[in-house]
């Protein structure tokens, strides 16, 4: 297992999962805050808190949905047989979110909301085990970071799909009305998504298998876990109020939670470790796991900047440069390159070390999306070659980010000899999730602040600086605190390739 190869087959079967999953990610990233702002009618300070407090619940689910894949025992493996229980609920779902039934206002709202939790929550069922399948399908970390860029090569190509033809699909079926385009345009792809989803399910296989706990059950375990879920419920209910509201009150919420949530860790990790549960121990393994904690921050601060940058581009296009059927070409331009930019990473982290081609990538990237502040409306060959750039080398933060994670996994099976590898994948998605609703509410807020209403075109030209700036330095800031706290990462390559070693040896006395 030090030194397994993956058969090309199964590396492209597994990549196949992430292009199903990218029809949901990526066009309910790209396109839904401006489908429910211009075709459902949604507000956007109403699509704001909607983005935030879906995407923020996820907290919940997602580390559940970790525990509960962890501790799956079937004859098909932990984790791929949610990828087959999930794809029915994943293919409705998307097709709803994009639906526009009749409905009075108030209840269209209601509609957004179940639509929109139920494609999250299928989401989760889906894509927390996906992502922590490649932690099981071998234990060589750099097959697993060329894994990981097989993986994210299939992601781009999926979001290339939805974000590049999305606009001619919906004028195509649409016929001028929105609303059935963007409708018929889903039936199609959550079709494909189910073909993509069952070709994963079928062609990878599970290899590692750590020493698990049989004495817990699961029941007990969410028992436990349900105890504890005021104490996650708080500061996320804490951190939404700080960022939509802005007001006194909140930023006085948000400190004392702080507080609290600061001394009621403190006490679980000086508590006698001996005497906690199994759910407990798992949250102790994760609190005092450094690299898996500057981890769960560069999941969200480099979603954040990729979040952001993909958000706005759908407005930037239809108003600042005026031609909105350019959005597709420049995704398609995008994601061609971010192909290649996901396929090149393992051989770069070969070279340079995953943490180094981390931080140059962050620098490089925010270094090109800035210089779109100066960019003139009518220069598209500009606007293109930047943005090109910048995206060739943000292709490799998610990619190193997901092998880095199973890094984490292992070095905490090496340090504490139990393995969560469901509940620190699942934390991954959470923050890439977390990270995607911020962002995602952050350009419509943003967008808000300075007077846009996309049913009244009478307050775009106010709006176009805040366009501007989410395109370029507002992004590009997140990516530079991210290179500075990557600074930090303790994990070098010959402390990788050491806890990889160790650890095939223990597993193979077992």
């Amino acid at each position: 297992m030090i030194k397994h190869t993956l058969p090309i087959y199964e590396k492209i079967g597994y990549a196949m999962g992430d292009a199903g999953a990218n029809l949901v990610w990526r066009g309910a990233l790209a396109y839904l805050a401006v489908f429910y702002t211009d075709t459902f009618g949604i507000s956007a300070a109403a699509a704001a808190l909607l983005f935030l407090v879906v995407r923020l619940s996820d907290g919940v689910t997602d580390i559940i949905m970790g525990m509960i894949a962890d501790r799956t025992q079937t004859r098909l493996g932990k984790f791929r047989p949610w990828i087959l229980w999930s794809t029915p609920f994943l293919a409705l779902f998307m097709v709803l979110c994009f639906t526009t039934p009749d409905i009075s206002p108030t209840a269209k709202l209601i509609y957004a909301y179940f639509t929109y939790i139920g494609l999250t929550l299928a989401y989760t069922v889906s894509n927390v085990p996906y992502s922590a399948l490649m932690g099981v399908m071998t234990g060589d970390d750099l097959e697993r970071t060329k894994l990981s860029g097989f993986r994210f090569a299939g992601a781009f190509a999926g979001g290339l799909l939805v974000m590049g033809f999305l606009p001619d699909l919906v004028a195509y079926f649409g016929q001028g009305d929105s609303a059935q385009g963007y409708q018929y345009t889903m039936y199609v792809f959550a079709a494909l998504l189910t073909v993509l989803m069952l070709v994963t399910f079928a062609s990878t296989k599970e290899r590692v298998q750590p020493a698990t706990n049989k004495q817990i059950s699961l029941k007990t375990e969410l028992a436990d876990l349900s105890s504890s879920l005021p104490f996650i419920i708080l500061p996320l209910l804490a951190i939404t109020l700080f960022f939509y509201y802005r007001e006194l009150y909140s930023g006085l919420f948000f400190a004392a939670t702080m507080i609290f949530m600061t001394v009621l860790i403190r006490r679980l990790l000086a508590s006698d470790h001996s005497k906690l549960s199994g759910s407990q121990r798992d949250m102790v393994d994760l609190l005092t796991n450094k690299p898996w904690l500057i981890l769960l921050g560069m999941g969200f601060l480099t979603m954040m900047f990729n979040g952001i940058k993909y958000g706005v581009i759908a407005y930037y296009f239809k108003y600042y440069v005026g031609n909105e059927l350019l959005t597709g070409q420049y995704f398609i331009a995008l994601l061609v390159v971010s192909i290649f930019g996901a396929l090149s990473t393992g051989k770069l982290a070969e070279i340079l070390g995953k943490r180094t081609l981390f931080i140059a990538s962050l620098l490089l990237s925010a270094l090109f999306t800035i210089c779109f502040f100066w960019l003139p409306n009518d220069n598209l060959g500009l606007i293109f070659v930047m943005g090109c750039l910048s995206e060739f080398f943000a292709a490799m933060m998610p990619t190193l980010f997901f092998t880095m994670l199973g890094d984490s996994a292992d070095y905490s099976e090496w340090k504490n000899k139990r393995r969560a590898t469901g509940l620190i994948y699942s934390a991954g998605t959470f923050v890439q999730k977390t990270g995607g609703g911020f962002a995602g509410a952050l350009v419509l807020v943003v967008l808000a602040s300075y007077g846009y209403d996309g049913m009244d075109e009478t307050t775009v030209a106010h709006s176009l600086d805040g366009m501007i700036l989410l395109m370029s330095w507002l992004p590009a800031a997140f990516a530079l605190i991210a290179a500075a706290l990557m600074a930090f990462y303790p994990l070098t390559s010959d402390m990788t390739e050491k806890i990889t070693e160790d650890l095939a040896i223990r597993r193979a006395s077992l």
